[in-house]
């Protein structure tokens, strides 16, 4: 790993702010500089939410409040919070500054939570972790400290599930993951909590998290402590599946695990995915005779600038589904060393045929020498039309390598995202029109 860090795609752990905003009515208060929050939102926010960007409530955090500490500051914050913003819930997260001063955030906090004002507190230092580590914390310090206290029924309700899949903001389609991955879950007859998002009930919906029959994880690592942990407050199982499910190969598979952990009938859940199947090969078929006669204008190589989940779910699509071949793979939302020989191995078993490949897979946050790797490796492919997969900073070395470029990471820059998603069978339509558009543009 490198010493020091360019063009790092994750932010420090107060970007866990950006996971309050996007519950519904959720209002993060930051105890931290004026200018932390703004900086998050620099890097993975499009646009502001309910509360979130210039409408965050923030102490401010200044020199005085390093000496005399700021915990009189934050007490009036949040009285003043409450009467100014109307929310369903509230969460204190801390910045750097609070943490080295020492501030007690727990006991001011805990005057408003005596009351039973529905408000959490995160003491997410920036230093400590970075902001995949600070959401799994704050899934659980809402659990811990709100869902677990006002939840008035406990009792599992046979086929409820909770998903835990892409961090919102971090991952810049987030909102669209959610609601694709909700959509087919229910399609094959799951209630789902998706927590996040649109498609959420907000606050409401997490309190029936301690109800639910058992919980799905969608990701390699991001996520994985808060299903165990609810599996030890609840007893609640969980299933992993380690990607994102791109495509109709992936997402058949993804059902068909969900489907038999359940104990579905198979005769249902079958019944819908071979609907949907049957609809994306539809629209394949109607477009085979141009992507047959184009198949030589496509990319032929994909190298990726992302995080884990990311990465391999669109690998694999990419290989299985349009034959597109992976170079090399830089993972960068800093993965533990712990998760990533099983990255390593999906990588091993991308091919549907039974095929083991050598893909070269890197884990490194320090994006700037992916870019010096994947335009080494490219030097060894001079024939082949080449697709990135990354974020707007790769802009500079698609254009130097005359290399397709999707965005599918932070920072987006060059493209308005609203409620765009690359999860299931529609998300594998997308992608393949996504791809298409920017070759064709190419031509004249």
């Amino acid at each position: 790993m490198s010493s020091t860090i360019e063009q790092p795609r994750f932010t420090c752990a107060l970007g866990a702010y950006e996971s309050v905003v996007a519950i519904k009515r959720g209002v993060p208060i930051l105890h931290s500089g004026p200018g932390c929050g703004g900086k998050v939102g620099q890097l993975i926010a499009q646009g502001e939410g309910y509360a979130g960007g210039s409408t965050a409530p923030c102490t401010n955090a200044e020199e005085q409040d390093v000496v005399f500490g700021g915990e009189k500051k934050l007490r009036s914050v949040i009285e003043n919070s409450f009467k100014v913003i109307d929310g369903d819930l509230y969460v204190v997260i801390t910045g750097c500054t609070a943490a080295i001063t020492g501030d007690d955030i727990g006991a001011i906090v805990g005057e408003f939570q005596e009351e039973d004002k529905p408000i959490v507190y995160l003491e997410a230092g920036g230093f400590k972790s970075n902001n995949y580590v600070a959401h799994e914390r704050l899934i659980n310090a809402i659990v811990d400290q709100y869902v677990d206290k006002f939840a008035e029924d406990k009792e599992v309700e046979k086929g409820l599930v909770n998903v835990f899949a892409s961090v919102p903001y971090q991952d810049p389609f987030w909102n669209g993951n959610l609601e694709g991955l909700k959509r087919i879950l229910e399609g094959i007859g799951l209630k789902v909590n998706i927590l996040f998002g649109e498609e959420s009930e907000g606050v409401k919906e997490w309190l029936t998290i301690p109800k639910a029959e058992f919980n799905i994880l969608v990701g390699p690592w991001v996520g994985l402590n808060a299903v165990k942990h609810l599996k030890r407050l609840y007893g609640t199982p969980y299933i992993q599946f380690p990607y994102l499910p791109v495509g109709a190969v992936e997402t058949s598979r993804f059902l068909r695990q969900v489907a038999e952990f359940a104990g579905l009938d198979p005769e249902q859940s079958e019944k819908y995915i071979k609907k949907e199947e049957g609809k994306y090969y539809a629209h394949i078929d109607k477009m085979a005779s141009f992507m047959l006669e184009f198949r030589y204008g496509i990319p032929r190589r994909v190298y990726t600038v992302a995080d884990a989940s990311t990465s391999i779910g669109f690998s694999k699509f990419l290989l299985n589904e349009l034959g597109i071949i992976p170079g090399t793979q830089n993972i960068v939302d800093d993965i533990p060393e712990k998760f990533q020989e099983a990255v390593k191995k999906e990588y091993e078993d991308i091919s549907n045929l039974g095929r083991q490949r050598d893909i070269e897979v890197r884990f490194d946050p320090d994006a700037g020498k992916a870019q010096e790797v994947i335009e080494e490796d490219a030097k060894n492919y001079p024939d082949k039309r080449i697709l990135l997969l990354g974020s707007a900073w790769e802009k500079g070395l698609a254009s130097k390598l005359k290399a397709d470029l999707l965005i599918v990471s932070v920072p987006v820059q060059y493209r308005l995202i609203m409620n765009c998603g690359y999860t299931g069978y529609e998300g594998g339509l997308r992608t393949i029109e996504d791809i298409y558009d920017r070759v064709l543009a190419t031509y004249r």
